[in-house]
């Protein structure tokens, strides 16, 4: 772990016996099993595991996406369970930014109107969206394409595109899944570069692979199988 950050402090997510299942008729199936795990503030952590072990629903938890079974998410100290759903959403949306591995642009928007989709519900105090979104263009080397739709761009571009909407609202935490998935080697270490250095600026961030050149990236690394965590 990188020595800058304190786990002395509190974390800024927290999962206590955190659990999940989903019912098929009478059937319960449970995905996640009794998970524990504190993500600190401006840490990088990689979650691995086989195809069905849970990770994508951990990442839908972490992320407020649904809500447990049983158990507590806690996010920057707000337990999700006690908020209402548009308590949650505001929090999730000023909060969080989502990078996915198939981009999840609009087709018919322009990069520019693709990055100020979250604007759109949420904004936090004294932020310019359209300020924002220009100095967002820049910062992923996409200036030159700031009107061109998604099927004009490269993988590699479209990705881009998509971590700058999910830096737009200036959330305290990114949470990637799978953010190279569908990207060639060079293209991948070049979106991973960029993650390494949100990292180094104090961004916390969240990511699932099951790349093991991508995990070094992350100061540390946690294993789930069969719904359980393995720290």
């Amino acid at each position: 772990m990188n020595s800058a950050i304190s786990q002395n402090g509190n974390p800024i997510i927290e999962l206590r016996d955190l659990c999940k299942s989903y019912w098929a008729g009478n059937m319960e199936i449970p995905i996640l099993k009794s998970i524990n795990m504190k993500v600190f503030p401006g840490e990088f952590l990689a979650i691995m595991g086989p195809s069905g072990s849970g990770k994508s629903t951990l990442m839908n938890m972490i992320g407020c996406l649904d809500r447990p079974t049983c158990g507590q998410v806690v996010l920057m100290g707000q337990d999700i369970n006690t908020i209402s759903d548009t308590e949650l959403a505001q929090l999730r949306g000023l909060e969080i930014g989502f990078v996915f591995q198939n981009f999840n642009l609009v087709p018919r928007l322009s990069a520019a109107q693709n990055i100020l989709l979250p604007t759109y519900a949420n904004t936090k105090n004294g932020t310019e969206p359209a300020k924002r979104a220009n100095e967002l263009i820049k910062l992923v080397g996409l200036e030159d394409r700031r009107n061109n739709r998604p099927s004009e761009l490269s993988g590699g571009q479209q990705q881009r595109v998509a971590i700058a909407r999910a830096l737009i609202n200036d959330p305290s935490i990114i949470l990637a899944d799978e953010p190279t998935g569908n990207l060639d080697s060079k293209t991948g270490l070049e979106v991973m570069e960029m993650f390494k250095d949100l990292n180094a600026k104090g961004r916390t961030i969240i990511m699932i692979t099951h790349d093991d050149n991508i995990a070094s990236y992350a100061d540390r690394v946690v294993y789930l199988k069969d719904g359980v965590l393995n720290n």
